[in-house]
C-alpha cells in the first residue's frame, strides 16, 4: 500500500539546481536557452560535466550510461544543490538507474527532481529507494519548457510557491468514470512504467494510488497491450483513481482506457493536462491528494514541497 513521500524544502532565489542529462542528447541551444530561463528565477544553475556528451556508439544516449550515472549522483551528492532537473528525456534512465549509489543518496539531505518521459524511472527510484516526492514537470531542455510561458509559470510556483498550486486541473478536464477519490499520487508515462514492471526500484503494484498516466506517439494497440499488462501483472491492484494526462500524436487513448480500467469501478478523470503536450502542468508523485473526477480536480492535501 502507497503511504505519503517525505517532501523536499521548495526553493528560493540564490538557491542551485543541477541540470542532468539521464537520458538522451540535449542540443546545446536548448540547453542553453533553458538555462537561461533557470537564471532568470534567481537560481545558480549547475550543468552538469557530461550533459552534452555523445555515447560513442548509441546516438540516442546523452555520453555513456556510467558518465550519465555520475553526473546524476555528484549533482545529488552536492550539498549546495537543492534540486536536479533533467534537460530531456527519450531513453536511457533504465540503463543508468542501477548504477547510481543509492544508499550514498539516502544519507544527503532532501532534494527535488524535475522530469517527465523517460524520468519515471528516475521517479520511481526517487520514491522506493529514497522515500522522497518527486515532480513531473517539464524539463529544461524541451520545447513545453522553452516555448511555453504557461508551463514554465506553473513549475516556477510549483518549486517556489508550492501552496499556490494544491488544486490541479485543466481546460480540457472531463470525467470518464465520475465519483471522487483518496490516494497517493504515482505513475508516469504509460510505456516507461509498463517495462519498468519486476525490475529494479518499482512498486509492486500501486494500491492505495492515485495513478497519473500519459504517453506519446503511441498507438491504440500499444497502448491496450500495456495498460493490459499492468493490468494482468497486479499493478493496479488496490488503485483508488485513473488521472489522464495528454496523448500527444497518439492514436485515441481514453476509448482503450475505459475498455480496460473502467471495469475497475474508480473514478477516472481525462486530461488533466500534464504529460507530453504542449503545456504542461507540473504534477507531484508521493503526495496524498483526493481526485474529483466530476469537478474535473486533483487536490493535494498539502503543498508537494516542504517549507524551509
Amino acid at each position: 500500500m502507497l503511504r505519503p513521500l517525505t517532501s523536499p524544502p521548495h526553493l528560493r532565489p540564490g538557491d542551485t539546481v543541477a541540470v542532468v542529462a539521464p537520458s538522451g542528447p540535449v542540443p546545446a541551444d536548448r540547453l542553453d536557452d533553458g538555462v537561461r530561463h533557470l537564471r532568470d528565477w534567481g537560481l545558480d544553475v549547475q550543468v552538469m560535466p557530461h550533459v552534452l556528451d555523445q555515447h560513442p556508439g548509441r546516438a540516442y544516449l546523452a555520453g555513456t550510461d556510467e558518465a550519465r550515472a555520475a553526473d546524476f549522483q555528484e549533482a545529488w551528492l552536492d550539498p549546495d544543490v537543492r534540486a536536479v532537473v533533467a534537460a530531456r528525456g527519450g531513453y536511457g534512465a533504465a540503463r543508468m538507474v542501477d548504477l547510481v549509489d543509492w544508499d550514498a543518496l539516502a544519507a544527503t539531505d532532501p532534494k527535488v527532481l524535475v522530469g517527465y518521459s523517460d524520468c519515471t524511472v528516475l521517479h520511481q527510484a526517487v520514491a522506493n529507494r529514497l522515500g522522497l516526492v518527486s515532480l513531473h514537470g517539464p524539463m529544461s531542455g524541451t520545447m513545453s519548457f522553452l516555448k511555453s510561458e504557461l508551463s514554465r509559470e506553473h513549475l516556477r510556483r510549483t518549486l517556489f510557491e508550492p501552496g499556490s498550486t494544491q488544486v490541479l486541473t485543466g481546460p480540457d478536464a472531463h470525467p470518464l468514470v465520475g465519483g471522487t477519490a483518496r490516494g497517493i499520487t504515482t505513475g508516469g508515462c504509460l510505456s516507461l512504467l509498463t517495462t519498468s514492471v519486476g525490475v529494479g526500484p518499482t512498486s509492486p503494484s500501486a494500491a492505495g494510488g492515485l495513478v497519473l498516466l500519459e504517453d506519446i506517439e503511441e498507438k491504440a494497440y500499444r497502448i491496450d497491450s500495456f495498460l493490459t499488462h499492468l493490468l494482468r501483472s497486479g499493478w493496479f491492484d488496490g488503485a483508488t483513481g485513473i488521472v489522464l494526462g495528454s496523448w500527444q500524436d497518439c492514436e485515441p487513448a481514453e476509448p482503450v482506457v475505459l475498455d480496460l480500467l473502467g471495469p475497475l469501478g474508480i473514478p477516472i478523470l481525462g486530461e488533466l493536462g500534464f504529460g507530453h503536450g504542449p503545456d504542461p502542468i507540473t504534477v507531484p508523485f508521493g503526495v496524498a491528494a483526493e481526485l474529483d473526477a466530476d469537478a474535473g480536480t486533483l487536490t493535494l492535501d498539502h503543498p508537494a514541497l516542504a517549507p524551509l
